[in-house]
Order: structure tokens, then sequence, then C-alpha cells
């Protein structure tokens, strides 16, 4: 029988719900169990494919292709396991799906309701994902907060989940703050019992409550949450915010957090064998040198936009025992004249992906200024579109170079769809999405770095390299160092005659893991320590 746990939030939204999961995911692996975990987010869209950066973060791409929530991305670092178009679900797709079956006849004439046919389209997708993962543990965390009137029916459809699955096979977990307040000096639990009362009102008691809060919390306030609350003492488990993102397992497992679980859900597991990750958090400790990388965005005011590339650049540290401090840079700011202020007291320069033609003279900029002073330099996605057109434009000579996304006036865009693509395609889920293999050119920094010929990651984005440039770009010395399969698909360049200048067309900070740093990061990072910054 397959185990259920469902983690919901109290309180206000950004506590951690989404760390916790992975932590307990990483810590139920750690115990030889098959996890898998998913996220049911209440907003409307479709997915997060067309939402704004600035509203949402970045876009988390899987494997297969499905446009996801970023915590989806905790739950790959955390866990390690490659999720799937099961693992994000919101009430656009639900709705979306719940017509479309309507429309088809497949209810038979009845009356479409929130209750069964919503609740019931929810469950499928809970379900769907143990199936597809074969997993023995499914964790489930519910956007949003306990009392938000969009949530409601994806907690009625995981009340109902308890009953079909029985109460022995599901398990509760309530994350909700716990505020300090510095005038009085102490912790108040009121927040957390009406959050716990909301959620039961609709028919959910929380086995498991995990208190967040910046402050240790007395042992006072726990005994007060177990009995207004109704939980077991040992189930009020503290998380306190860490300086260490990927410290969170080994602190939640110091309250025995992954055995309380399994004892709950009778869960017959081995020992925590937690090792190998208390020897990364202790190396992350140790880290004994410092580099400071350049994110050159469009969407560095909410850093969550870049959430998977920032954490990749860490990841990169880690293997090279150095801390890397990121300095966030506006691509609009960014000019000829500006990027020497800007850039030149970094190691290293980043260009990551977006869309749109905001900030893209910025990006280009700083590309020329990386190229020209040999500064290390990694473009992701519309980063390596905008390095080819930087070459064009400043090595080629071809100074009206562009994409067709940004100038479809342009007479010669060296980005542009493919002659087999067609320029009318809508925004949402019409990109080359998910992971495409690639093969890698001999002696190139690609090659050095993944230590083999073939290579699969994930991609997402419309426009490609145009090939009729191809020649001309190679002879001039920029190389295009891998490409599909077929020779047809241009999906890396790189400049041999710097030190490190290498662009990729797809995401690879998606693969990345802080035990095990995705090689174009980590290379990245070792050229830039070997780079002394220089003011210009």
């Amino acid at each position: 029988m397959k185990k259920y746990i469902f983690v919901t939030g109290g309180v206000v939204s950004g506590l951690g719900k989404g760390i916790t999961a992975a932590s307990l995911g990483r810590l139920l692996k750690a115990r030889g169990i098959k996890v898998a975990a998913q996220k049911l987010d209440p907003y409307i869209n479709v997915d997060p494919g067309t939402m704004s950066p600035y509203q949402h973060g970045e876009v988390y791409v899987t494997e297969d292709g499905a446009e996801t929530d970023l915590d989806l991305g905790h739950y790959e670092r955390f866990i390690d396991e490659n999720l799937n178009k099961f693992s994000n679900l919101t009430t656009g797709k639900v709705y979306w799906n719940v017509l479309s079956k309507e429309r088809q006849g497949e209810y038979l004439g009845s009356t479409v309701q929130v209750i069964p046919h919503i609740t019931n389209e929810i469950k499928d997708f809970i379900y769907q994902v143990g199936k597809t993962s074969n997993a023995q543990v499914i964790i489930t965390e519910i956007g949003g907060t306990a009392g938000d009137i969009e949530s409601q029916p994806f907690l009625e459809a995981i009340r109902q989940v308890s009953l079909e699955q029985g109460a022995e096979n599901c398990l509760f977990i309530h994350v909700t703050l716990v505020p300090y307040l510095k005038s009085s000096g102490e912790h108040k639990s009121k927040p957390t019992q009406h959050s716990v009362k909301e959620l039961q009102g609709m028919g959910i008691s929380p086995d498991i409550i995990v208190m967040r809060s910046d402050e240790p919390i007395d042992e006072a306030i726990r005994q007060k949450i177990s009995m207004f609350c109704n939980v077991k003492p040992d189930c009020v488990i503290e998380n306190v915010t860490l300086p260490v993102l990927y410290e969170a397992p080994l602190m939640l497992e110091k309250e025995n957090f992954s055995w309380i679980v399994c004892r709950e859900l009778g869960i017959n597991a081995g020992p925590c064998e937690i090792r190998e990750w208390e020897e990364m958090v202790h190396r992350i400790k140790s880290r004994d040198k410092q580099v400071t990388i350049a994110i050159v965005g469009k969407y560095v005011k909410l850093h969550d936009a870049y959430l998977s590339v920032a954490e990749a650049l860490r990841h990169g540290g880690y293997e090279n025992q150095c801390c890397v401090d990121i300095k966030w840079v506006e691509a609009e700011e960014v000019s000829e004249e500006t990027a020497g202020r800007l850039l030149g007291d970094v190691q290293g320069i980043l260009v990551p992906g977006g869309f749109g033609d905001r900030g893209i003279e910025g990006k280009i900029a700083a590309i020329q200024f990386a190229r020209e002073r040999d500064v290390p330099f990694f473009g992701i996605c519309l980063g390596m579109q905008t390095a080819v057109i930087e070459f064009a434009r400043n090595v080629l000579g071809i100074k009206d170079a562009d994409s067709g996304e940004f100038n479809e006036q342009s007479e010669n865009k060296v980005i542009d769809f493919m002659p087999d693509q067609s320029g009318d395609i809508p925004k949402g889920g019409t990109m080359r999405l998910g992971a495409y293999p690639c093969v890698i050119k001999e002696d190139t920094i690609l090659k050095r770095a993944y230590g083999t010929e073939e290579i699969t990651e994930r991609h997402r984005h419309r426009y490609e390299f145009n090939n009729t440039y191809r020649q001309r770009f190679e002879e001039a010395g920029m190389v295009i160092t891998g490409t599909s399969p077929d020779g047809r698909l241009a999906e890396a360049v790189e400049i041999p005659a710097n030190r490190y200048f290498t662009a990729v067309q797809y995401h690879p900070e998606f693969k990345s893991r802080p035990n095990k740093a995705h090689p174009l990061f980590r290379e990245f990072i070792r050229a830039a320590l070997e780079r002394e910054p220089h003011r210009q």
C-alpha cells in the first residue's frame, strides 16, 4: 500500500513548505524508501510558463518537458530524483481537464460541480504520480495557506484521499509561523492555533506541526501547541532559519523527523544513512576561498527568477571549496560605457535565460566586455543567443545582426526560427521543452567538463542558431561545440581563444545538485577562481 504525505501551510506564504517537503524526501530516501514529490498550486494559470518571473520566480522544467513551480527544483536538488509532468498541478489545469471531459461527453450529461468532478480530477492526479514513479511514499505540497478560497478544492481532495486510502496510510504535516516579538521577548503560538483551527474546519487535523521561526523556540511553546492543536508532543517539530539551506534535513532529523513520520505511517524502514549529506554540509561550511560572479539578467529584482542558476553556481563553489558571491546586475543598466564600472570587479560573468527584447543590448554589452577582456563567461539559453548576436556584430561586422524574436525586420537574423517552424506560434507550452540529446565535439570545454561524447539536457526556448551563418562564425573563431545528433541544431558555442567562454542553448542549472555540481558550473567557477579581478 502506498503512503501519502500532505504538506500544508498556515499564517503566511513563503514559510518554506517546499524546503520542508524536500528535506523530508531526502531523509526518507536516506532510509531506503522510494519517494516521489509533487506540488498542487491554487492559481488559475494552466502552468507557470506564461507567468511573469517577477510574480512567480523561475519556471522549472522537468525531463519530460513540463513547465512547473520552482519548488520542484528544491525537490529534485534535495531528493535527487527526476520528477515528471504529474509533479505539478494548478487550478487552471484541473478546470481545463474537467471542461474538456465535459465537452467530450465523458460525464454523460451530469451537472459538473466542484464535488465530485473537480476533487476527483485532483485525486486522480495525486494517484498518478505514484503510478508513474513506482514510489512507496508520495509527498504532496499544497500551495498557499489554509483559509485561502482558491485552496479549498485541494484541501477537500486530500481529505477524501485520507478517507479512501485509510488514515493509517496518510499523514498531514502543517508548516506554520511562530513569530518572535522582540518587544516582549517571547514567541507567540496563537497564529499557529488559529491556522490549525482553520484547517480542522476543512475536515483535516494535522498529525505533525512544523514550527517556522527565526529564533529557537522554548519547550513551553512546543507543549502549548501540542495541547491546543491536539498533536503529540514529539510531533511538534522546530524549523529554525539556517545560514545554509542544505542544513535543513540535518536540523529536522535532530528532532527525529523521519523516524516520527515512519512511525506515524507504520513504515518499517532502515536507519537514516545521512552521512554523505553531513559530509557535504561540512564541506560547505569549511570553504576557504571566495569568487564573485555577476549574473546579468532582466529580472534581477526578484532573485527567485534565477533560483536554479544561483543554486547551481553555489554548487560549483562547493566542489571548488569556495564561496560564490553573486553580484546581481540589471541588464538595462549595462552599456559599453558602464560595463567597466558594473563588471570590472567580478571574476566571472553569467548571462541567463529570458524572453523579450528588454535589456538585450545590456546583455550584449556585458558579453562584449567578457569576450574582449577574457573574463570567464557562461551563457545560458538567451545568454547563448545574445553571445551569438554580439559576435556577429562586433567580430563578423554584421552590424544589424539580431534575433527574429527581437527584430523580425532584420536582414541578418543570426537567431531565428528553423525553416520548418512557423512564426505564428501561441505563447503557452509550444517551445522546445524537456530533455534533448546533444553530441559534443572533441577537445572542447564541454568535452572536458562532461567527459562523454553525448549528453541530454533540458530545454525551454523557441528560437535557434541560424545555420546559414555557421561557416562564417567558425572561420572567425566561434566554434559550435555541441549539436543535436543529426547536426542540425546548434546546442553550444565556444571561443577557444578565450580561457573560458562557453554558451549553451539548454538549461544545465536544472540538473545541478548540491552534492554533485553540474560539470559546466563546476568548470566555470574553477576558471573564475583562476582570474584575479581588476577594476577597469
